[in-house]
């Protein structure tokens, strides 16, 4: 019979931090979540350094990492390789992010991405385009950009095999006939890339909220980077995706890496839309964890210099280089958010939008995801069912 163990430190949940408690499983499952006392008679593998416990980190907006780029896997391992970068930093669950590229090589990339989720490898695929703007394109390649269509829709739905969970579309590029195939196939519109106005942003989180089943919504796609910026006479997408998540009906991605977005734009967007409306994610690419230098990210060449990640033709952003753990101290430290809403963003909320009520959070009865961080918020374990990985 699976032994019952216990890890001890500062319990990170929803509605603040535990001092001294403890976290108790058995094989998968989490068993108890009490003070350390309650926890004795189990056997104790906490790792050392250990200060504060986290629920696994879920990051829903993530090419690659390790040297391998999801959007270029042609094999198994390079998907494992890519995950597993991210898995021994403390993400538990990942989306895998393709890039605009040919629909024939789309459809090929998410062939072998739904055999990866079958493997447990990843939990899903996030389409970031074909259908978005050429004008906010960033490092996306506008050869490939189109009009949202039923039937290419439906191919790309088709080649991911049940396993399509979000896909990036720009408002002004939307059709409703291929959002009902996305909603369909258990997938989620997530609007950005986009250059639209206000009218048109509203009309597409109008139609994502009725069309999206009960206790379903829509995301933003990395919140200010690919979309036109907010003025106050003419505030294009912005200001709408700030009512729609004010009021529930979208969340918003912040990629919170302190290259992407100012800390305090960070703390303002948390501030006024609320923790439960807000996501961290990397965007990562294969730079991920890895050196400077040449790296690709789908049909279009990166160099990454000091860390920062831009197209090698150009000067747009092309993805990012951190882990999600990484994201969760920058908005510790320098958004200045407290860590259990820190934590939350990439964790809870991610895990609810996705329907994934397994995990998320440290509970009775949920999967043994769990990341072990010492006093500055770096990995000293991480358990995934339960399975020590690092």
């Amino acid at each position: 019979m699976t032994e019952t163990e216990v890890w001890y430190g500062d319990v990170v949940l929803p509605e603040g931090v535990y001092c001294g408690w403890g976290v108790a499983f058995r094989g998968a499952t989490i068993l108890a979540v009490a003070p350390g006392e309650m926890l004795a008679e189990y056997r104790d593998t906490t790792p050392a350094e250990t200060k504060y416990i986290f629920p696994g980190l879920i990051d829903v907006h993530a090419h690659g990492g390790g040297g391998a780029s999801f959007p270029d896997a042609t094999s198994l391992d390079e998907v494992k390789t890519a995950a597993g970068e991210h898995l021994h930093h403390g993400t538990t669950t990942m989306l895998a992010s393709l890039v605009t590229a040919s629909v024939e090589v789309l459809g090929q990339r998410a062939e072998l991405l739904a055999r990866a989720c079958e493997e447990g490898i990843i939990a899903g695929i996030h389409f970031e385009g074909p259908f978005l703007s050429e004008v906010r394109c960033g490092a996306q390649d506008p050869r490939f950009l189109l009009d949202a269509s039923p039937e290419v829709m439906k191919q790309l739905m088709e080649a991911a095999s049940g396993w399509a969970r979000s896909m990036t579309i720009a408002p002004e590029r939307n059709d409703r006939a291929a959002l009902e195939i996305l909603v369909e196939a258990g997938a989620i519109p997530s609007w950005g890339h986009t250059d639209a106005g206000p009218a048109a942003t509203r009309a597409a989180v109008a139609m994502g909220s009725e069309i999206c089943p009960a206790g379903r919504r829509a995301t933003v796609t990395h919140l200010f980077n690919g979309m036109k910026p907010l003025h106050h006479r003419d505030p294009g997408p912005i200001a709408e995706f700030f009512s729609a998540a004010a009021s529930g009906q979208v969340a918003l991605e912040m990629i919170c890496d302190g290259v992407h977005l100012r800390p305090e734009v960070v703390r303002a967007v948390v501030s006024t839309v609320g923790t439960e409306n807000c996501v961290l994610v990397t965007d990562s690419m294969a730079a991920a964890g890895m050196a400077d230098g040449e790296y690709s990210l789908g049909p279009q060449q990166v160099r990454v210099s000091d860390g920062v990640a831009r197209l090698a033709d150009g000067d747009s952003i092309a993805g990012g280089t951190a882990h999600l753990i990484d994201c969760v101290r920058q908005a510790v430290v320098s958004a200045e958010l407290p860590l259990n809403q820190a934590v939350a963003m990439a964790s809870l909320v991610p895990a609810t939008l996705f329907g994934w009520l397994d995990r998320g959070v440290i509970g009775n009865g949920k999967r043994a995801d769990l990341v072990a961080v010492d006093e500055e918020l770096r990995p000293r374990g991480v358990l995934q069912a339960g399975t020590l990985v690092s």
